[in-house]
């Protein structure tokens, strides 16, 4: 039987951290606000969590979910490089709606799924989930939905979808933006190795943070326009 934490109430909210990171350590799967949609997280060094988060969302390992992070400082832990160019996207969108993909840092223990080595990052920017995040440490995340289905943007949703699959939900009210993250890839600035590429970042998932706002930043080394697809936190 799942429980629901209404975080908006003090006592509710440290008894739904409390059981939320009991959950975690148990290789069981919760759901967690977040500044764009509801998440459904597990712990992301656990193989069988992972799988149990993908399987609650109805979807295979070919669609690997992202990993959410409390600190920026995190992401160099996570990927094997961190070119200068992704370092103005975190300075400018961080915490908030972007997650960039990098080539994962190799001596990571982790399966996510079919990831092609590659690693897909985000801060959000909810106190929740920050909170929980900096107790939990990396937490793999994907919108709290069955797949096929619109993304959760309340704890509600996310349970009549979800049902028991989920040990626990953290409710922090309705999504603050109810736009899943933009989603770009940012490989190939890196060479395999750690060493600088000349490669483009290219959007993978239009969302949060739009266009104009990612060619402020990057300008040239923001590749032409192409087809995006939807879905995930």
């Amino acid at each position: 039987m799942s429980s629901i934490f209404d975080c908006g109430d003090e006592s509710q909210l440290l008894a739904g951290m409390r059981h939320a990171r009991q959950a975690i350590g148990r290789g069981e799967v919760i759901v967690i606000p977040t500044d764009t949609v509801y998440g459904v997280g597990a712990d992301a060094f656990s193989p069988q969590a992972v799988q149990r988060l993908l399987d609650a969302k109805g979807r295979g390992r070919d669609q690997p979910p992202p990993v959410l992070i409390g600190a920026r400082e995190t992401l160099v832990a996570l990927a094997e490089s961190v070119p200068e160019a992704v370092d103005r996207l975190v300075d400018a969108f961080w915490p908030g709606g972007l997650t960039i993909v990098l080539p994962a840092q190799p001596s990571l223990v982790w399966d996510l799924g079919e990831t092609k080595g590659t690693v897909a990052v985000r801060m959000p920017a909810n106190r929740v989930a920050l909170e929980l995040l900096a107790e939990t440490g990396p937490l793999a995340v994907s919108s709290a939905n069955l797949t096929g289905e619109a993304a959760a943007l309340t704890a509600q949703e996310a349970e009549g979808m979800l049902g028991d699959s989920v040990s626990v939900y953290l409710d922090d009210g309705t999504s603050a933006q109810g736009v899943a993250s933009t989603i770009v890839d940012a490989t190939s600035l890196v060479h395999r190795g750690g060493e600088s590429s000349t490669g483009r970042v290219r959007i993978l998932r239009h969302g949060a943070v739009t266009r104009e706002q990612l060619e402020e930043i990057l300008g040239d080394l923001l590749e032409p326009e192409s087809s995006a697809s939807d879905e995930d936190s």
